[in-house]
């Protein structure tokens, strides 16, 4: 047994209030969670949970336990950071969450560059369109769409995160092609599902355009709604209806002339898209090399 990890997990575990959410932050199956729950309490030769279906509780030894594994894992953690500022080579792990689509078509495909430039650098990737926190979480760096909320960390804005509407050749050709924002009333519009809370969640059904008489607001709808962007891009490709979705996933489509975009004379919503992370942790070569690369890739001209 890994007790160093074993620790990692069993804070994680009491800071979370569950094994689900500590198997999530600690990149493991809710299985192995509790493998190492109880390995470590088989070695200490103490129960540290009272846990039931519905619930877990510190037991009075679990409550000490946790407090000392705290400071154990601060103290290692600020011994790597030492050594680590002492290297001029970037090296290390370097955790890394971003939004799904951006991370899928965008930063992954980049990664294998920062590889190749940093190649002691290990990379630990989390997609998520959730924020998950930077601190509780273990994050060196996260990037972000819509607005940041006020907070300590270091915000860098990157690109606009822009839009794009099109359809198949094939749908065009059985519906028409619609000239202007009204006619998408008469269209099959399949629209992305955006979760409760998203600053987007009150437009899903409507889509917003911005050409020479200014903002209009369509109400839009079609054969589906659909929390994934993805898979709305494959739904388009096979003619089921309009879409509009971000840039980086039809480019290619575009191109080949799979998709044909539409409203090219209307701006489409966009969202700016940060990058964030802390400041005290930008001393480590790893991080500094990293958000370097990320402004050259993606920093506002």
């Amino acid at each position: 047994m890994d007790v160093f990890q074993a620790m990692t997990v069993y804070v994680r575990v009491v800071e979370s209030g569950s094994m689900t959410a500590a198997a999530f932050q600690c990149g493991m199956s809710t299985t192995m969670v509790g493998n190492h729950l109880r390995a470590l309490e088989e070695r200490l030769g103490v129960r540290l949970l009272n846990r039931t279906t519905r619930r877990q509780r510190l037991t009075e030894f679990g409550a000490a336990y946790y407090q000392r594994c705290v400071e154990v894992l601060g103290l290692v953690a600020d011994s790597e950071r030492l050594a680590e500022q002492n290297l001029d080579e970037p090296t290390g792990t370097l955790r890394i969450t971003a939004p799904i689509t951006f991370g899928t078509e965008r930063l992954a495909p980049a990664l294998s560059e920062f590889s190749l430039r940093c190649p002691r650098v290990k990379l630990d990737v989390v997609l998520t369109n959730g924020r998950p926190d930077l601190l509780e979480n273990g994050f060196d760096a996260a990037f972000r769409l819509g607005a940041i909320e006020p907070s300590n960390l270091i915000a860098r804005p990157l690109f606009e995160y822009t839009l794009t509407m099109c359809a198949s050749k094939a749908y065009l050709a059985r519906k028409g092609t619609p000239q202007k924002p009204e006619d998408l009333r008469h269209h099959d519009c399949l629209a992305f599902a955006y979760p409760a809370g998203d600053d987007w969640h009150s437009v899903e059904k409507q889509w917003r355009l911005s050409g020479p008489d200014g903002e209009v607001m369509v109400d839009v709808s079609g054969p589906m709604l659909m929390n994934s962007s993805a898979g709305l891009h494959q739904a388009a490709r096979t003619g089921m209806g309009i879409v509009m979705v971000p840039d980086a996933l039809v480019e290619q489509d575009l191109k080949d002339e799979t998709l044909v975009p539409l409203m090219q004379d209307y701006l489409l919503p966009s969202r700016p898209m940060t990058l964030l992370y802390a400041q005290d942790r930008h001393r480590l070569p790893k991080l500094r090399a990293f958000v370097d690369f990320a402004i050259e890739m993606w920093g506002k001209r």
